[in-house]
């Protein structure tokens, strides 16, 4: 556990490191002012006041007036007076007149200004390779003399092209009209951030042939106490695409693609500077401690493990920086972009949980590796799937075991001395379909030995009928040997050969055991050790002298009394013990009469008297695997001689 903590609190500094570098990427900005304007304009604020007006120069009023643009200055001196005359408060200009007309027009302009008029005016940078040229143009002296008021009406645009940043000019036109209307503005440092209040004519906004007639085109009192701003808003270039006269991207147009007027957009910056709505934007090591504090909970997230789970916290913690970015921005009016954070947050359980999907793949195939030899495919997909099932390094588990042993091995083995490619091919051919029936009954082959092969049952996966599928393979197997020899005389006959026929020996045992991968640290097998294992082992060898070719430890016998026909054999002491235990063998009679009967004859057996030949000569009918068996519970002038 240390070393993954240790793990994943690197992989989360490497985390922040590389966050923190590409959020200093121009590109990465970009992405930070995209979040601001979704949070910005998500249940955007409504107009903070209804005092504003716009006089828009648009296609309505060029086919009205019918003159060619720009039109006489004598017609906008028209305008003012008409805005006066009808209570305006400020009359904002949004048209810069800084180049001398007629005479008549100039002077007809002239006249009507005054303290409660404001003109627009320019300020630019000419970047030239011998150096930057800073130009200022301002409104011709004949309309200053006369107490109207100067502003620049000139704004800033971000990489992208959108409109986001008040103005940071004292004599900016936005805050030279609030203060032409008696408000006292403090200019925002630069940088700031405007909010937007919605699209394009979000503000109350009037053609303006209207204002020049508002008693035969407005409502009665329209402009009173109102602020005016006159500009071009033209609608036949709403759009991004097709563009526009002083027409700009703001935060909204993510919403509806539509640029804003540059007059709409100084009654923006005018609310913005009336009302404090402006938004800071959180920079350099303050940005950086919350990708930091990011990047540390996604550790305390995966430093134990990753899975569904990661998935539902990852989703959870971009929500929650989501919600707290949009929360600050609307009451504290601070734009923490969620996205550096977010970036690290998902970066470190992404990088967690890819490590650690490669380090479970790994696991599978190590584990199918391992246990493909001696366990079942549907088993070893379980592992695979469920590394967890797996207890590697030993543990104790109730355990069935089975034994199986060639019978006369050494003899053939004598007799094929000479030709070891024939005895290896028929061992091998017997092996095959034997182990087949061990995995095909959901068994563990643990091992061949020479011609013997254990199995066990219960490991590595839980297997609550272990005695009954150890019973029911080693029945099979047994079965399994008429039709192998069968098929070997065949091949013998026709091959010229001489025909070796092929018996087996089984020994099953139920009994606590140890069980796990045992060897040393270069190589090592999954197996089990036990006295339940040596009497399995015992039990095998000992079938001989019984005439039987199972039997079973008494423990398997009582797990499968009612499946199988059990019938008890004898009391043993084996090698190493002291006290006797029963030994049974199993068949797949379960006729209860037949066990009755048999157990009648063991007492008889037991007490050291003969049983009736009658009952001894119908349970060896009956029951022919036990046979030999009850011959020999005959005196031993009539027992036949049986063969090893």
């Amino acid at each position: 556990m240390a070393a993954r903590s240790l793990q994943v609190l690197l992989l989360s500094v490497f985390a922040f490191g590389a966050v923190a570098l590409l959020s200093r990427l121009p590109g990465w900005a970009l992405m930070d002012y995209r979040a601001f304007d979704y949070l910005s304009t998500i249940r955007g604020p409504g107009v903070p006041s209804d005092d504003i007006v716009i006089v828009a120069i648009d296609e309505p009023s060029l086919a009205d007036i019918n003159m060619q643009w720009p039109w006489p200055r004598s017609l906008h001196a028209r305008l003012v007076t008409q805005l006066r005359d009808a209570g305006a408060k400020v009359i904002g200009l949004d048209i810069i007149f800084s180049e001398p007309s007629s005479s008549v027009n100039d002077q007809a302009l002239a006249d009507v200004m005054g303290p409660d008029v404001v003109l627009a005016a320019d300020e630019t940078i000419v970047t030239a390779e011998q150096a930057d040229q800073y130009i200022r143009v301002m409104p011709l002296e004949i309309f200053t003399s006369r107490g109207a008021a100067a502003g620049i009406a000139s704004i800033s645009l971000d990489r992208d092209g959108a409109f986001r940043r008040v103005p940071a000019i004292v004599d900016g036109f936005a805050a030279t009209i609030a203060v032409a209307g008696g408000n006292a503005v403090e200019v925002p440092d630069e940088g700031r951030l405007v909010q937007v209040f919605g699209g394009a004519r979000t503000y109350r906004t009037v053609s303006y042939y209207q204002a020049l007639d508002p008693v035969n085109f407005l409502p009665p009192g329209f402009f009173k106490g109102k602020t005016v701003i006159v500009g071009l808003s033209l609608q036949n270039a709403p759009s991004i695409a097709s563009g526009g006269a002083d027409a700009f991207a703001t935060s909204h147009t993510v919403h509806d693609g539509r640029l804003t007027a540059g007059a709409e957009i100084q009654a923006t910056i005018l609310d913005n500077l009336r009302f404090g709505r402006s938004v800071t934007e959180l920079r350099g090591s303050l940005t950086q401690a919350t990708v930091l504090l990011s990047a540390l909970c996604a550790y305390l997230l995966v430093r134990r493990r990753t899975g569904w789970k990661t998935i539902i916290g990852v989703a959870a913690a971009v929500l929650l920086l989501a919600g707290g970015s949009y929360l600050a921005l609307h009451w504290a009016g601070l734009f923490v972009s969620p996205l550096a954070p977010s970036f690290a947050f998902a970066g470190v359980a992404a990088a967690q949980a890819t490590l650690d999907y490669a380090q479970e793949r790994k696991s599978r195939r190590q584990i199918t590796r391992a246990f493909s030899q001696y366990l079942a495919p549907a088993l070893v997909a379980q592992l695979a799937k469920d590394p967890s099932k797996l207890k590697l390094g030993g543990e104790k588990r109730f355990l069935s075991i089975l034994f199986c042993d060639v019978r006369g091995f050494t003899t053939i083995s004598e007799q094929l001395k000479d030709d070891p490619e024939q005895l290896t091919a028929l061992i091998n051919r017997l092996l095959t379909p034997l182990s087949q029936i061990v995995l095909s009954h959901g068994g563990t082959i643990d091992k061949y030995i020479g011609d013997c092969l254990m199995a066990f049952w219960n490991a590595p996966l839980d297997d609550p009928d272990h005695a009954v599928h150890a019973v029911s393979a080693a029945l099979d197997m047994l079965a399994s040997m008429q039709t192998l020899n069968d098929e070997l005389q065949h091949e013998a006959e026709a091959d010229g050969r001489r025909f070796f026929p092929l018996r087996i020996g089984i020994g099953v045992n139920t009994g606590e055991c140890v069980v796990g991968n045992m060897g040393s640290e270069q190589r090592f097998d999954y197996s089990a050790l036990g006295d339940a294992v040596n009497l399995a082992a015992r039990l095998e060898s000992a079938s001989k002298a019984y005439g039987v070719s199972l039997l079973i430890g008494e423990k398997a016998a009582d797990e499968i009394g009612g499946i199988f026909g059990v019938f008890e054999l004898d009391r043993i002491a084996v090698k190493g013990k002291q006290e006797e235990t029963r030994v049974f063998a199993a068949t797949r009679n379960r006729d209860t009469s037949l066990t009755e009967r048999h157990k009648d004859a063991l007492s008889l057996h037991y007490e050291g008297r003969m049983p009736p030949v009658d009952l001894i000569g119908m349970l060896a009918q009956e029951v022919p695997e036990l046979a030999v068996y009850y011959q020999r519970m005959m005196p031993e002038d009539d027992q036949p001689p049986v063969s090893d």
